[in-house]
């Protein structure tokens, strides 16, 4: 007589088509995750108004033609863009990865391309970055590179994503601070010492995330949030805070980073999309062929690794990577990211990249490209519940930076510190993405370092062909300025 066995419980179409069960989650996680990385990333919406808001183009015009800042159009043209290429990661590839404008990729935008050229001109040339990102995509290219980089070298990237995430969120809520002056270039607080309401509302959220997280509570990450971003709110309505900008020219170290946690007059706005729009060849005439072609690179550089590197930390964080260290669907990750690039410079924003911030809502246990939906619905809704977005400061949401920087960092133990010839590029992988706040730099030095031990020591032929392809194309990015200087681009 053959035991009765007892049939698998039910799944519906939605659990089918995420696998979430599949990978050990739940829909209750997966929105949970997804509003936790919207939160953490949220301020991309009020911040890439501000980078790009205020600089004028070689014609003297402000982004999106107006003669004076138009930083609401931006703003909605920022959560435009990354909620439609959210929804896509989480449909099309299924993986908990949000997309939005790059930072740093936008300040070259802004300082580096329209002060050159007009902004339509510099928008082309983000989407022509983009389009050729795709096609490297498209013929395998950089899925090939990725493959090609040693495990441990993956390691050591997601390692430094780590501390580069905790970085960001210790300096955005002014627990560490730039100095300007002096022999080290960051401090405690201001002076060495901390001040000031908003680093408290830090400080105290790091006591309540840390303290939720090892008591195991479910939505800790969003719980801390949630009640710091009420205990900003009431700290401002009695201290009166402020920003740390007062316009015109005023500076206030002790203020908010960046939002001023006070509950709106008006909940709603009709979106202003006047950005959209690009000249994808008009920099060509503008600045020459030569000037044109290696900001394309420049920009396409810093594209291309940037993303390699988080979405391999993602995995890693969620436990979906495999024994090569690879995360499922990488190829339809890398098109949709290719694809956000392109369309962040037609919507006139700014490329659009992977952002490591979406580790937060792993944390929070998103494991399926269900919460890059979430997340991507949420940052459609803020086109028009902007108000609502500038509710939460930076101080409120950031300590689930810090706590997902330490997360990651855990996986330090499994790098092989023995073994010169992979812990030497490691560890310059790790300490240069935090000390240069760039990703691309760590994974460049680490690439190049790994190149040049293995020829030093007779292994030329451990060395896969890509690698010395990559190792090549990050020794041009760190001397692009020589080298243009010798071309004459300038």
């Amino acid at each position: 007589m053959t035991p009765t066995t007892r049939p698998a419980p039910a799944r519906g179409g939605l659990d089918r088509y995420f696998k979430i069960t599949e990978r050990g989650s739940s829909v209750e996680r997966e929105i949970r995750g997804g509003v936790v990385t919207f939160f953490t990333m949220a301020y991309i919406v009020v911040l890439n108004p501000l980078i790009l808001g205020f600089v004028k183009d070689a014609d003297g015009h402000f982004l999106g033609g107006g003669a004076a800042p138009n930083l609401p159009a931006i703003a909605a043209g920022t959560a435009l863009v990354a909620g439609v290429m959210t929804i896509l990661m989480g449909v099309a590839a299924n993986y908990p990865l949000a997309l939005a404008t790059g930072l740093g990729l936008n300040a070259f935008v802004a300082f580096s391309l329209a002060t050159k050229m007009t902004w339509a001109d510099a928008m082309g040339l983000v989407v022509l970055e983009g389009l050729i990102i795709l096609v490297l995509v498209l013929t395998g290219f950089r899925k090939a590179v990725f493959h090609a980089v040693p495990a441990q070298l993956k390691i050591a990237i997601s390692v430094g994503i780590g501390l580069f995430i905790a970085l960001i969120g210790l300096v955005d809520s002014g627990f560490v601070r730039r100095t300007g002056t002096g022999p080290v270039p960051v401090e405690l607080g201001i002076g060495g010492t901390l001040a000031g309401w908003p680093t408290l509302v830090f400080a105290v959220g790091m006591v309540v995330i840390v303290t939720l997280w090892v008591r195991k509570v479910r939505a800790a990450i969003l719980i801390s949030i949630v009640v710091m971003t009420v205990l900003a709110i009431l700290v401002e309505a009695f201290a009166k805070v402020g920003p740390t900008v007062i316009p015109p020219d005023q500076t206030n170290p002790r203020g908010w980073n960046l939002n001023v946690p006070s509950w709106p007059s008006q909940l709603i706005d009709t979106p202003d999309l006047s950005t959209l729009g690009f000249n994808l060849l008009g920099s060509f005439g503008r600045i020459g062929v030569v000037s044109a072609l290696l900001l394309v690179f420049t920009l396409m550089l810093s594209d291309f690794f940037d993303t390699m590197g988080t979405m391999t930390a993602i995995g890693a964080e969620a436990g979906l990577l495999d024994k090569e260290g690879t995360p499922p669907n990488s190829q339809m990750i890398l098109v949709v990211d290719s694809i956000a690039a392109a369309a962040g410079g037609a919507a006139g924003v700014s490329s659009n990249t992977s952002y490591i911030e979406s580790a937060s809502g792993v944390g929070e246990g998103a494991r399926t490209g269900l919460a890059s939906v979430v997340t991507g619905v949420l940052f459609l809704l803020s086109m028009v519940f902007a108000p609502l977005v500038k509710i939460i400061p930076n101080e409120a949401a950031v300590p689930a930076l810090v706590l997902v920087g330490f997360l990651m960092m855990q996986q330090v133990t499994d790098i092989d510190w023995e073994d010169l010839e992979v812990a030497i590029p490691a560890f310059l992988t790790i300490i240069l993405m935090p000390f240069t706040y760039s990703i691309s730099v760590g994974i460049g030095a680490g690439f190049v370092t790994w190149v040049l031990i293995q020829v030093v020591k007779g292994k030329t032929r451990s060395i896969h062909p890509l690698m010395w392809v990559v190792a090549a194309m990050f020794v041009i990015y760190f001397a692009i300025d020589p080298i243009k200087s010798i071309l004459g681009a300038g």
